[in-house]
């Protein structure tokens, strides 16, 4: 996640179990006036209640309407197909021109969905192979899509959305897949700006441990009983390997090439990311191992933020790279952050297959997706596993969302209303990496993990206790933690079935039944937790005002998802470079057979909480100021039923089916 913050098998396969359950869709459905129905078009929140009245004509729009393309259930189940284990189709990957040639829109599609837009008086600005993008008023809108647009309270706010569903004439319906843009909820754009300098470096505070036990806080009060360790400095790239077997293993990632996809583009990335392994003994990047594909301009600066996303660039590309030294690494810079830029960049992906996997530290909440955008997205992701892409998406840092807490306070407006999933995490076709709390060993060897819930107590003033007492008061105390849970959007894939217990599955956010077995998630985990979190570089504001080279300590399912895409790439490696494509149904076949840690929250025993002492600087960022000492305990303690991810021995919703070993890379064979 960003540090602050989207079916039918081929008959010759219908022996391999079918990939996924019905899940939502949104279809085209007869209408009145030689007319049909897009549906899920219209926001799930325009809903009377929250009609505040009619839109102006004369106000803006910018709209996508997505090409269903030639043969939309033949693509959907070819990719259900290349991605069953065992089934004759299985790994029968297409190129992006096979792809497009078999299944893209043709011409004359194209046109037909061009002249009713544009005889609708809406500008066509852009036609691709994916969608066509108009722009124009409301009132031209509403004569092309066949529905009035009113205001409605929505996101704290007052937005832009049809009142009904939108309609196409029927002689372009079976081109026309969905339509985005129509709510103005997310989509204002601006062109043209600047990127800002990058921020202020987070410089991490000493004392701090190397390894774990390796300092004992003994100067800081007790909690649970003894005096707990400090927290880590931040792990090396050597710690992340020897954990999770990639030393024992002896791969690489040669071969692999892994795509990381963000928004706006870091200072001096490559230079920063070479200083850092030089001086920690790791291999450079060699020429040509490390490029970034950009855009001609980037927008929406201030609203995304922009210079706080080159810390979640810096982190990925470290972490891929530590974890896969050898694989290459292409960085995929989005214009902005919204779904438009973010989008663009994972088709630029798929399109001229830059990458076989490709992680996205990035997300939102569900109730901000509605079906127009998770058909379009969910496009991205079928296209990706017909050509052997595998999407993964973090989870989020804020455990089920439950609202009202200090980590759901750092979003704002754009907090959660109720227990939620994050999307694009939740959806079945992206493999989707929650975060654990790593303990590794003097000798770079695996300790334990814990699920990452952490709570965090103050030192008192006198420094004799801490308050409140560990494990404090909830919810006044969460600080954070991995995001899991049960989707109220999907079903439960195939892939699913034999793995996740009926009591998650079934269990939705807000504690009620589920009529069916929904999705759930995270599919597979790593490290997450900024206390044992990973060392990193950036490119940043030093005290004395300068820019230049500076390192720091980060976590959040952030890490854990280029951290799982590099030990992915060792796993491509491991089957001769041949791709892994949409990983899931492979991670679920490996479940429960020891390949994986089986992650808990009480790996230290029942009455031994996990817990550390973290030292900050007051002002982190100018590195001055007396040091504040807090008491971090991770692992789900303290946090009552219901509103915590637990992690317990086999499949869980906040670690999914574990963390990789050298056995789990070792598994995957040519």
């Amino acid at each position: 996640m960003s540090r602050d913050g989207r079916r039918r098998v081929l008959t010759a396969a219908a022996v391999a179990l079918p990939l996924l359950a019905a899940g939502l869709s949104a279809t085209t459905t007869a209408q009145a006036n030689d007319r049909k129905t897009v549906a899920g078009t219209r926001p799930t929140w325009a809903h009377a209640s929250a009609d505040r009245g009619k839109t102006n004509d004369d106000q803006r729009l910018d709209a996508r309407i997505w090409l269903a393309g030639k043969d939309p259930k033949g693509l959907d189940a070819y990719a259900e197909a290349v991605s069953t284990p065992g089934g004759p189709l299985y790994r029968r990957f297409l190129s992006p021109a096979d792809f497009d040639s078999r299944f893209g829109p043709t011409d004359a599609q194209k046109n037909a969905v061009k002249s009713w837009l544009t005889s609708a008086g809406l500008t066509v600005d852009a036609v691709n192979s994916h969608y066509v993008h108009v722009t124009g008023r409301v009132s031209q809108a509403k004569k092309a899509f066949g529905t009035d647009f009113h205001n409605y309270a929505a996101q704290h706010t007052i937005v832009r959305a049809p009142a009904g569903e939108a309609t196409v004439p029927a002689s372009v319906a079976s081109a026309v897949r969905t339509i985005t843009g129509l709510d103005s909820a997310k989509h204002v754009r601006v062109v043209g700006d600047t990127l800002p300098p990058p921020e202020p470096n987070y410089w991490v505070a000493q004392p701090c441990e190397q390894y774990y036990g390796q300092k004992i806080a003994t100067k800081q009060p007790k909690a649970y009983g003894k005096h707990q360790p400090y927290a880590m400095c931040g792990l090396l790239p050597k710690q992340l390997r020897g954990a999770y077997g990639a030393t024992s293993s002896g791969l690489t990632g040669k071969g692999a090439t892994v795509a990381i996809v963000d928004a706006y583009a870091a200072p001096k990335m490559l230079e920063v990311s070479n200083t850092f392994s030089k001086k920690y003994g790791e291999r450079p990047f060699a020429q040509g191992q490390y490029r970034e594909v950009l855009p001609a301009t980037f927008d929406q600066v201030d609203e995304c933020g922009a210079s706080g996303w080159y810390g979640e660039e810096a982190l990925d590309v470290t972490a891929v790279h530590a974890v896969a030294p050898k694989a290459k690494v292409v960085y995929v810079g989005a214009q902005n952050c919204l779904d438009t830029g973010l989008d663009d960049a994972m088709l630029n992906i798929v399109d001229h297959h830059l990458a076989d996997i490709v992680s996205n530290s990035w997300g939102d909440l569900s109730e901000h997706y509605d079906a127009s955008m998770i058909q379009a997205e969910e496009s991205i992701y079928k296209q990706a596993a017909i050509e052997g892409i595998g999407f993964y998406f973090s989870t989020g840092d804020c455990g089920y969302e439950v609202p009202g807490t200090p980590c759901q306070a750092r979003y704002g407006n754009a907090g959660s209303t109720k227990r939620q999933t994050d999307m694009p995490a939740s959806d079945p076709w992206v493999t989707a990496v929650g975060g654990t709390t790593l303990a590794v060993g003097k000798r770079n060897d695996y300790k334990f993990e814990t699920g990452w819930n952490f709570t965090t107590d103050s030192l008192s003033a006198d420094g004799k206790t801490w308050s409140p007492a560990p494990p404090g008061h909830y919810p006044d105390n969460y600080a954070g933690g991995s995001g899991g849970g049960t989707s109220e959007l999907f079903t439960q894939p195939g892939y699913q079935r034999a793995v996740v217990p009926s009591s998650l599955s079934r269990t939705l956010p807000d504690g009620s039944k589920a009529a069916k077995p929904m999705r759930v998630i995270p599919d597979i985990s790593a490290v997450a937790d900024s206390t044992t979190g990973i060392r990193y570089p950036e490119w940043a504001q030093l005290p004395d005002g300068s820019y230049g080279y500076a390192e720091s300590r980060v976590g959040g399912t952030s890490l854990a998802c280029p951290v799982i895409a590099g030990l992915q790439a060792l796993a491509q490696q491991r089957q001769g470079g041949a791709p892994i494509g949409f990983a899931n149904p492979a991670i679920y076949l490996r479940a429960n057979k020891g390949l994986l840690h089986d992650v808990t929250d009480t790996p230290l025993g029942k009455k031994n909480p996990v817990a550390f002492v973290r030292t900050n600087y007051t002002d982190p960022y100018a590195k001055q100021g007396p040091l504040v000492y807090v008491l971090r305990t991770t692992g789900n303690y303290g946090i009552p039923k219901g509103d915590a991810l637990p992690a317990v021995r086999g499949y869980d919703s906040i670690t999914g089916v574990g963390t990789p070993t050298a056995k789990y890379l070792l598994s995957y064979r040519f």
